[in-house]
């Protein structure tokens, strides 16, 4: 059997990084790239790679010849964006990888939900620091209750164009309920900071979990093996250092302010997400993590 034929629309950053590594896929052929910029670097690399393309938006690529022979189309613009694509490509009967907060369909993190939602005409990858962070939280929620998790992304100021830029307020709501929905946590919240240090640091992220007594052991495993599986498809995902856990007990109450003391694990990891180059410098995990999530949902729903 031949390749799916699937189509980009976005030809910044995150698109372009898609596109180089769609190249290697054994399963998803890029037929066409669409953005609206003319003069992007994405464009340029596309036809130089021989791949259809447009600056004309979603009306120039559904307008094209190859549109027809296109199964699945992969969104990388942005949150605005998308609301009107989802509707056009619904109607054109095409399935859609969401890759912007829109978070019209079902949010996908694959390590966690990868098989649920394999028959969903449009999936949401959620953001880049959700995919990095919520696959922790679900690690603690496999063994313990999860009553609140935090999670800040820190990532390079160069690494984020204008379409992260547009979607930061999108990106904190998307990923704080990704957190519950996905990850498990009655109450979810996400910080995101872009880091202007140069040179750029690569992707770092924290999160904190406060979940009900249990074996701390077996929290410290299961985040460890889902830092593991997500390492699997994004090589540069890593622990910084081993998770760190804090047991209050009776004897010892966690004790905030104004609230009842609490009993509970808090448990804190600490990652880094290096990038594989293929578009962008090292630096830029957040696009690489966010890329390579979408290219393995995208040839599970073709499969």
């Amino acid at each position: 059997m031949g390749k799916v034929k699937v189509a980009i629309l976005g030809s910044g950053n995150i698109g372009t990084d898609l596109m180089m590594k769609l190249q290697r896929s054994e399963v998803l052929e890029l037929a066409m790239l669409g953005g609206i910029d003319e003069a992007s670097e994405g464009l340029k690399r596309a036809a130089e790679l021989g791949v259809a393309t447009t600056h004309r938006g979603i009306e120039g690529l559904m307008e094209d010849a190859c549109f027809g022979e296109v199964e699945l189309v992969f969104d990388a613009t942005s949150a605005y964006a998308h609301a009107r694509h989802a509707e056009l490509l619904k109607a054109a009967g095409k399935r859609v990888v969401d890759m912007t907060p829109a978070a019209i369909g079902p949010y996908v993190v694959p390590v966690c939900n990868l098989q649920e939602h394999r028959e969903a005409p449009n999936v949401n990858m959620v953001t880049c620091g959700g995919q990095a962070t919520i696959p922790v939280v679900w690690a603690v929620s496999q063994v313990a209750k999860v009553a609140y998790a935090e999670i800040v992304a820190a990532i390079a100021s160069r690494s984020a164009g204008p379409g992260t830029r547009a979607n930061i307020d999108e990106f904190t709501v998307t990923t704080s309920r990704a957190i519950e929905e996905v990850g498990g946590a009655a109450k979810g919240k996400a910080i995101i900071i872009l880091n202007p240090a140069e040179p750029p640091l690569i992707m770092r992220d924290t999160v904190h979990v406060f979940s009900e007594l249990a074996d701390t052991e077996a929290i410290r495993s299961s985040v460890e093996r889902v830092v593991e599986k997500v390492a699997e498809y994004v090589p540069g995902y890593r622990l910084v250092r081993e998770p760190i856990l804090e047991v209050f007990d009776e004897a010892n109450p966690l004790r905030v302010p104004g609230e009842a003391p609490r009993t509970g694990v808090h448990t804190t990891v600490l990652l880094e997400v290096e990038g594989a180059g293929d578009f962008l410098p090292a630096y830029a995990g957040n696009l690489d993590i966010m890329t390579a999530a979408a290219l393995k949902m995208g040839e599970l729903l073709v499969s």
